[in-house]
């Protein structure tokens, strides 16, 4: 298959110089779903970019009747961020103009859109195929109302224009796949929504996390969102559906870093759902996990912040299993009180699994050192 590439306009800088989006467009020999896949929202994460450059290959080879929908890739999906440093740090996790996390500044039909219960409501009698094309349009409908604006004399923040330019690729997208890592070192796990944990597991990752809670408008949730809000309705009015509509965030280990291993995870986990979900047609990849799938929630997720400036030393490493009250690193604090240096012990608050770890071991008050996974 020969994908058809389109290079979209994003924005002008101060230079002269102009920043783009490429689009790659596969387009199987029958219609179907379609899939829509990005990588590197975050500048320093860029493992996804390979995993999309191994897809591209493995799609180049394939005949059309393997591939059944379109399947989009879009790569360096953010140019600014993946363009920002600081010394040897790509810094690209907010935009440096307004501080904005660049995954929390999406345009969300469940709090920006219509009356999602009123809708459920007048569709009572319909089935779930015409209650799907139906909500479909009524959001693209909302979100196209946005383009006046965007293009007005008037002009709109930076981020609003590139929200809009990425969501137009995926709003009419039966899956999103958001490729991430850890802005540290981490493990490769993947987020989930409700009632999609079955098709959470075909990415054969060994965690999944479920998110119970939201931090704000990412990109994943401003997709699934209006059609959790809509399942969630029929079923108050009776009427309980779910509609094929899925949105994952795969995180692949560490930032600021290409490892391997967890490109190639990645690339299997993508391969292996998009099979399952009858796009792709491949051999369905066997479970080779050494240890069964571990399902949690993000709230229960625990994240520990050093208590005091210093130097973090004696720490757990990544991927290590710790038991309530391990020590799991010692703080080296020059307090500046005309005393000696004095190394703080630090305890797990319960058992579980180190999933990430901060690359700089050199800390502030209230900086990020450590996460568990509990157990």
């Amino acid at each position: 298959m020969i994908p058809v590439i389109e290079t979209l306009p994003l924005l002008q800088l101060a230079s002269g110089d102009r920043l783009t989006l490429q689009v790659y467009k596969f387009a199987g020999a029958k219609p179907g779903k379609k899939a829509y896949i990005q990588a590197n929202l975050h500048g320093g994460e860029i493992a996804g970019n390979a995993v999309i450059a191994e897809l591209m290959t493995l799609l180049q080879g394939l005949a059309p009747d393997k591939l059944t929908g379109e399947l989009w890739l879009v790569p360096m999906c953010n140019p600014m961020s993946v363009n920002a440093r600081s010394h040897h740090y790509a810094s690209g996790r907010f935009n440096p103009y307004d501080g904005r996390d660049w995954n929390r500044i999406f345009w969300d039909y469940e709090t920006q859109g219509d009356d999602i219960l009123a809708f459920a409501k007048t569709h009572l009698d319909s089935d779930l195929r015409t209650i799907q094309q139906t909500y479909r349009q009524t959001i693209l409908a909302r979100f196209a109302q946005l383009a006046d604006q965007i293009q007005s004399p008037a002009g709109v923040p930076q981020d609003e224009k590139y929200r809009y330019c990425l969501q137009s690729l995926c709003l009419d997208a039966d899956y999103v796949i958001d490729l991430h890592t850890s802005s540290d070192q981490g493990l490769e796990y993947v987020y989930y929504f409700r009632d999609r944990a079955a098709s959470a597991t075909l990415f054969l990752l060994e965690t999944v996390v479920l998110l119970d809670e939201y931090d704000g408008d990412a990109f994943d949730e401003a997709l699934i969102k209006p059609w959790l809000a809509l399942e969630k309705y029929l079923a108050i009015l009776g009427k309980p559906m779910r509609f094929d509509v899925e949105a994952y965030t795969l995180e692949l280990g560490s930032g600021m870093q290409l490892n391997p291993a967890s490109v190639a995870k990645g690339v299997r986990g993508v391969k292996n759902y998009l099979t399952a979900k009858r796009m792709l047609h491949l051999p369905i990849t066997p479970s080779i996990q050494p240890h069964p799938t571990t399902f949690t929630q993000r709230s229960q997720l625990r994240r520990y912040y050093a208590p005091g400036g210093g130097i973090v030393q004696a720490r757990v490493p990544l991927g290590a299993m710790v038991q309530a009250q391990q020590r799991l690193y010692q703080l080296l604090s020059f307090n500046k009180e005309g005393t000696l240096p004095v190394v703080l012990d630090i305890y797990a608050e319960c058992s579980g699994r180190v999933y990430d770890v901060a690359t700089n071991q050199a800390v502030n008050e209230g900086e990020y050192v450590i996460g568990v996974l509990p157990t």
